[in-house]
Formats: C-alpha cells, structure tokens, sequence
C-alpha cells in the first residue's frame, strides 16, 4: 500500500507463520468453537423443551446462550480459516461488518447481564410481585431494548471509525478487525475515534458495575435474613453464575479496551483480544450448566423430551 491510496481491503494477523502452529491453532480454535456452539445450543434446546424453566431467568439466559453464539461466529470461524488456508484478507465491507458485529454483541451481552441482575433482585428482594413486574412483555422489551441500544452504538462508533483514511498500511495487528488496531493503521487524525468508544465504554461499564453491584447489595441483606440454610443456599445458587459470568466478561472488556498503551504490546492485545471475544462465549454455559441444578436436571430428560415429541 502505498501513501496516497486509501485500503480496499484488509490483511489480519495470523497467530503464526509455522505451518505447524497454524494447524495447531486451527484444530484448538475449533474445538473452543464447538464447545461454545454445543454448549450455548444445549442451554437454548433445555429451556424450550422443558416447561418448568419458561421464566424470564431462563428467557435471558436463552438470549444470553443465542447472543454468545454469535459473538464467538464473528470473529473465531475466519481465524480459523485463515489458519488453514494461509489467507489472511478481509475486504473493506467485510472488516466494517466484523467491526458492526464485535461491538453490537459485546455492547448487548453487558446489557442483558445487567437486566439478569435486575431479574434477580425483583425475583429475591420482591418475591410477590415478581410476575407483575417481570412480565412477559417487560422481559422482551428489556431483551429488545439492550439489542437495539447496543446496534446504536455500533453503529456510531462504526460510522466513526470507518470514516477514517487508511493509506499507511492494510496489515492489521489483530485475528479479527479491531478498533484499536485500526486505528494505529490510519493516516487521519483518529482523536474522535479514540476518545469516542473510551467515553462510551468508561459510562456504559461504570453504569453497569454500579447498577449490578447495588443490586447485589440489596440481594445479599435479603438473602443473609432468611431463616433456613437451604433457602439462603437456594437464592444464592440462582444469583453466584450470573454475578461470576458478570465478572468473567467486566474484567476481561474493561483490560482489553479502556488499559493504558504502556501496557499495549503484539503478545498482550492478542491475549486480551481472545480473553473477551472467546472466553465468555465458552465458559458462560460450562458456569451456568455447573451451578444450576435446575439446568442440570432439565439436560438429562432432553432425551426422554425428544422421543416424547417424535412420537
């Protein structure tokens, strides 16, 4: 690429250049991928079938289970690809997609953890009036709320980046098109486009932490007041996967996107880069699936399920 023409298309960053380790990667790669796919799916496929987990906790976990299917598509099944085939391009409209996806489904997947956590405060700290509140078309605005908020925002900070001129070079310093590593490539002034997803990100997350922590507060002085030990056992079981999956996918958002750039380097943005896009995906099922007995419960009759249905 030379200084006066701008990118047409992209070149991404293979995890090697050894034929061998890009096999390695390729074989690893899918198997997390398959891991997430049959996990996710199998909590959708439990919750349809059973009718005992038709409740708005189990209607966003499904979301949750959908959302984590898609996120972890985006970004892992062309690293793959261009592991086994040595092609590293993406073109233009190919990266803005990835760029429009990554950031709707990260944006919706904090979202939605946070309306969980609401769940389950109305659900512990106002057991009576749970179904009122959480009704049925409360529950789908909530979901339809995080994913069109989120789609806003993508599409913003999209907008934004994508207005930027990259003549520099194509080569982008990532497995996927990454805002940051986009704008490292870019010969425009990428102020706006920095400061924009920091400031969008630093409110979002600080709303999020705030909201879901003083949720928790009010669960836990409620919870810690019940008589019996199997009732504090059993709210707490229904609230420790969200508050750890919450955890799991802040911690991991927040270094990979709002840590300094002296602590920027090759080995560290790819480390981070994987850490958020693929590791939620993959241990969300595996935290809710070993925590919840009603989730467990509900895998083993799947069979029984079917053969009831075909029949």
């Amino acid at each position: 690429m030379n200084n006066q023409t701008t990118a047409t298309e992209f070149l991404l960053m293979a995890f090697s250049d050894d034929r061998d380790v890009q096999v390695l990667h390729s074989v690893v790669f899918l198997f997390i991928y398959l891991t997430a796919l049959v996990g996710n799916f199998l909590i959708v496929t439990t919750v349809a079938l059973d009718h005992h987990l038709h409740s708005p906790m189990y209607f966003f976990l499904t979301s949750l289970s959908f959302l984590d299917v898609c996120y972890i598509s985006t970004t892992v099944p062309k690293s793959i690809a261009i592991s086994l085939t040595n092609n590293k391009l993406i073109s233009f409209a190919g990266c803005v997609t990835q760029v429009f996806l990554v950031i709707t489904f990260a944006g919706t997947e904090i979202a939605l953890l946070t309306v969980m956590a609401y769940d389950r405060y109305i659900a512990i700290c106002y057991p009576l009036q749970y179904r009122l509140i959480m009704n049925w078309e409360a529950c789908i605005q909530m979901a339809a709320a995080s994913w069109l908020s989120s789609m806003v925002n993508a599409i913003l900070e999209t907008t934004v980046t994508f207005r930027l001129s990259f003549c520099h070079s194509n080569i982008i310093g990532q497995f996927f098109c990454d805002l940051p590593q986009l704008q490292k490539i870019s010969c425009s002034d990428t102020k706006v486009s920095e400061i924009l997803p920091f400031v969008i990100g630093l409110i979002v997350a600080s709303f999020c932490i705030v909201f879901i922590f003083v949720s928790y507060g009010f669960i836990f002085s409620v919870v810690l007041r019940i008589p019996s030990a199997q009732g504090r056992y059993k709210a707490f079981s229904t609230c420790t996967p969200h508050l750890t999956v919450f955890s799991l996918f802040i911690i991991t958002a927040v270094f990979s996107t709002l840590r300094p750039k002296s602590l920027s380097s090759p080995a560290v943005d790819l480390v981070s880069a994987v850490l958020y896009t693929v590791l939620p995906p993959v241990l969300n099922p595996i935290i809710y699936s070993f925590r919840n007995k009603d989730i467990q419960n509900a895998v083993w009759l799947i069979p029984k399920k079917i053969k009831s249905l075909i029949a």
